[in-house]
């Protein structure tokens, strides 16, 4: 990908949108869950399948864009990136020093973001998932920080590395709206229970660190653009257990704004809540 023309890798990657949008059926049928969430039951079969179709596209060219990025120059990154709106809370926050959580989506493109802040001087620790085969993951790790990207491998220490960044000032990016690890805190989430993440309430109620709800767009055309909401309410009020509960019940809001602005950049195309399971394949 980084070696072909970006013509002819976006051409590319649309023919793959377009096919797994014919072939994932297990996937159409969940997005069309979740897309039904977010713009409401009365969606037509004809409006579902457009946005389906979109939603591959975007996909597709999200993982055309990761592929491609460390391979960009520091130029062409600052001129497809539109200042984002609301950068003014992450610059208070680094400044006061207390570290600072951008809690995520799976949304557009959060790696161009951190490419572009890493470039303005706010590098940023984000986690991931391992992989397998091991050296594919290294791979990723590599090229991630290449960008300017610090990468926390999702495991048993993660916690105590992503302390020790907020204790020293530093920038966390934490994808928060999909319960990976699966022992995460219960939000409503576009009008039904579910689970989010605990982490990015827990760590800024411990640390002081300011929890930013955030999304990076791909678009307009090959543009990137972003938004960094106001800064949560995590003043401690009452049991610690309590307070990451109403952190991430406020968080889940926001971020249901966020993706309201554009669900065909939403990257969930698996179970994300309890009543989804029942059309999942367990063998799939």
């Amino acid at each position: 990908m980084q070696a072909l023309p970006e013509p002819v890798a976006d051409a590319g990657c649309r023919i793959v949108g377009l096919a797994l949008t014919l072939r994932r059926a297990e996937a159409r049928t969940m997005y069309a869950r979740h897309l039904r969430r977010v713009l409401g039951e009365d969606l037509s079969d004809s409006e579902v399948r457009t946005w389906t179709r979109r939603a591959f596209l975007a996909y597709a060219r999200y993982w055309m864009e990761g592929a491609r990025l460390p391979g960009v120059t520091a130029r062409e990154i600052e001129a497809r990136m539109i200042y984002p709106d609301g950068m003014e809370h992450l610059e208070r926050g680094m400044a006061e020093g207390r570290g600072v959580i951008m809690g995520l989506p799976h949304v557009g493109s959060w790696e161009w973001g951190g490419a572009w802040l890493a470039l303005k001087g706010y590098p940023m620790t984000a986690v991931a998932e391992p992989l397998d085969p091991p050296d594919l993951y290294d791979y990723f790790v590599e090229q991630r920080e290449q960008m300017g990207l610090t990468i926390v491998k999702l495991g048993p220490g993660t916690g105590s590395a992503l302390l020790k960044t907020l204790r020293s000032g530093g920038l966390v990016g934490l994808l928060c709206d999909r319960d990976i690890v699966g022992n995460g805190v219960e939000v409503e989430f576009f009008g039904e229970k579910t689970t989010f993440p605990s982490g990015p309430a827990t760590l800024a109620l411990r640390t002081g660190a300011m929890l930013l709800p955030t999304v990076v767009y791909s678009g307009p055309g090959r543009d990137h653009s972003a938004v960094i909401r106001p800064p949560l309410d995590t003043e401690r009020t009452t049991t610690l257990r309590a307070d990451v509960a109403k952190v991430s019940q406020a968080l889940a809001y926001e971020l249901e704004g966020l993706v309201r602005r554009a669900p065909d950049q939403w990257h969930i195309f698996v179970p994300n809540w309890p009543s989804d399971e029942q059309f999942s394949n367990p063998r799939g």
